[in-house]
């Protein structure tokens, strides 16, 4: 594909940068189309994104709604079917703003005059419509095939809070129909499983106006939470860690100290008391600080794997909140090692071992990504170096592909980040571990050395699930609330077919909790039809049992799991397969 760059020369496009121009393009397109339908049009940011492609637009008293996409979409393929062709030019800073002031595109003014003063100006046009740009773009607007716009939202300009909200039109656009049809129909199958539908029908959680981004939690997600803290628990003794509980809120001091307050206070709740200023823990590292530094410490008791399920809560405006993805008080499966130089390769391998075993009982495939340096990181050249390469040495020893994210690190150290893709395809970053030379510094923690001189630990971080309620989220949608039968709420549900094998039903059902086996028995007065339909659309459950007449004359059971065959079983048969089939945690 031939695209034009900001210098004015035709090129073949890098296939990995092809997508990135289609939807530039779209946007410069999209643009245009607004502009022709709405003259009084003011234009923002038009990007191209790692899903598709927004414009974020000022339309004075009017409102763009989804209702006019149709509209948009129509002038949009009039505009590829005019087969028009892209150009660019230069403008100085002088000749720029007054080529914007012209058109009217006062936040075109504004952005230019954020520039380096060193900056080159270059402006896109296709047909009447002229954008700033720095490219590449297609050739022509006929070689834009496919694209939809898909919602609207509001954004503050330069994303500050305190400027105009603009409205933030969406698309995506992709290089065939057929590419555009599969993302539209995952986007459909994505909506199906939007945790937050799922989690009202199934009873997980909630959440209400009372308490905006603050969930709550109901019986069947307890169950489930529960659940996903004991396979923590155990898993977690069974690699060496101990378990410890750090309070929620402590003096502000200690986030002074840690580096926190500095970084984080915008986030972070406080209140007084006895006339000192306290916060609430918006991460539980500097808790786990304390716990270490509680006691002197040899050599021969480190590696020390202290773990925490810490409830932390950090301050998200409210229009960034969504469900259990972006929420403001949160579980956090921390734990913080501490090692000696000697032990650090080791222990970070286990660590990425630990986490890879987790991911792979959810069937979830991931990537991984080494993030270094950011510009707000605190310590030494000599520090960050060592930490990074400590990172790298132990990925290579693990045979382990990685990509490096430069300036994404965390500003007390560089971290792996590791990358999970559900059965949708979509990404969520996870886990991490990240290598810490500072806060040991900054607490002044220590350990005696075998010759016998006092020397500085080195702390690792580290999380598998991350926020447990935002990994519920993504369970959640991942099996469409179909969860395997160790994590789901409810594991079977027993279904009399009408009242003469109702006492027969409540017999089973008492077997089957006996046995340990979360059961419900539906014995409402209702035709079977509509309970199968119930529990299989409804509860999701991954097993029932039928039971009529001819169930209870030959004393077994109708078995229908998720597949919907029904084959006939022993209650006892029964019990051992789920029994074995729950401690094994098959997925």
């Amino acid at each position: 594909m031939k695209v034009l760059y900001n210098d004015g020369h035709v090129d073949e496009c890098p296939a990995e940068e092809e997508l990135h121009v289609i939807r530039h393009s779209a946007a410069h397109i999209m643009a245009q189309a607004i502009k022709r339908l709405y003259p009084e049009a003011d234009f923002a940011y038009g990007p191209a994104t790692d899903n598709g492609f927004y414009y974020d637009v000022d339309l004075g008293d009017k409102k763009i709604s989804e209702e006019d996409f149709p509209a948009i979409e129509a002038e949009m393929k009039k505009i590829c079917k005019e087969n028009l062709k892209f150009t660019v030019f230069e403008k100085s800073r002088e000749e720029a703003v007054a080529l914007m002031e012209e058109r009217g595109e006062k936040y075109k003014v504004e952005h230019i005059g954020d520039l380096a003063d060193d900056a080159r100006i270059t402006f896109y046009q296709q047909g009447e419509y002229i954008d700033m740009c720095v490219g590449p773009h297609l050739c022509y607007t006929k070689a834009l095939k496919a694209f939809k716009l898909t919602g609207t939202s509001g954004a503050y300009w330069k994303g500050d809070k305190n400027n105009k909200m603009l409205t933030r039109i969406n698309g995506v656009a992709f290089a065939t129909k057929e590419e555009l049809e599969e993302h539209l129909h995952m986007i459909e199958e994505a909506k199906k499983r939007d945790h937050r539908k799922i989690g009202r029908e199934m009873d997980l959680f909630m959440m209400r106006d009372e308490a905006p981004g603050f969930p709550f939690f109901l019986p069947n997600g307890m169950i489930l939470k529960n659940t996903l803290l004991d396979y923590w628990r155990e898993i977690h003794h069974k690699a060496g860690y101990v378990e410890i509980s750090t309070p929620q809120i402590m003096n502000k001091q200690l986030w002074l100290t840690s580096g926190h307050w500095d970084h984080y206070k915008d986030n972070m709740y406080s209140t007084m008391i006895d006339d000192e200023e306290y916060c609430i823990k918006p991460m539980n590292c500097p808790g786990g600080v304390l716990v270490y530094s509680s006691k002197p410490h040899s050599y021969r008791e480190l590696p020390i794997r202290a773990g925490e399920i810490g409830l932390v809560h950090r301050h998200e405006l409210r229009g960034a909140l969504h469900g259990l993805f972006r929420v403001r008080c949160f579980n956090q499966d921390d734990a913080h090692l501490f090692v000696t130089p000697e032990q650090l390769t080791d222990e970070i391998v286990g660590v990425v071992r630990l986490i890879d075993s987790v991911y792979q009982k959810f069937g979830f495939k991931y990537h991984v990504e080494l993030s270094t340096r950011p510009e707000d990181s605190m310590g030494s050249d000599e520090d960050w170096a060592a930490a990074e390469e400590g990172l790298k040495v132990a990925l290579d020893k693990l045979g382990m592909e990685y990509v490096v994210n430069e300036g994404d690190g965390a500003f007390y150290g560089p971290k792996i980040d590791f990358h999970l893709e559900d059965s949708l395809g979509r990404t969520w970053q996870c886990g991490t571990v990240q290598l810490d030379f500072q806060m040991p510094q900054n607490f002044d923690l220590t350990y005696v050395d075998a010759d016998g001189e006092k020397k500085r630990p080195i702390m690792l971080h580290r999380v598998c699930f991350g926020s447990i309620e935002r990994f519920i989220g993504i369970l959640i949608e991942h099996f469409a609330g179909k969860f395997p039968v160790w994590l789901a709420p409810m594991q079977v549900k027993v279904l009399p077919v009408s009242e003469k094998s109702r006492d027969y039903a409540h017999e089973v059902t008492e077997q089957l909790e006996a046995a340990g086996i979360r059961v419900v028995c539906d014995d409402r007065d209702e035709k079977i039809g509509y309970k199968i339909r119930e529990a299989r659309g409804v509860d999701r459950v991954p097993y029932m049992l039928i039971l009529g007449e001819k169930e209870v004359e030959a004393g077994n059971i109708s078995v229908r799991d998720r597949s919907g065959e029904t084959v006939q079983r022993s209650v006892d048969e029964f019990i051992a397969d789920i029994t074995a089939e729950i401690s094994e945690r098959r997925s």
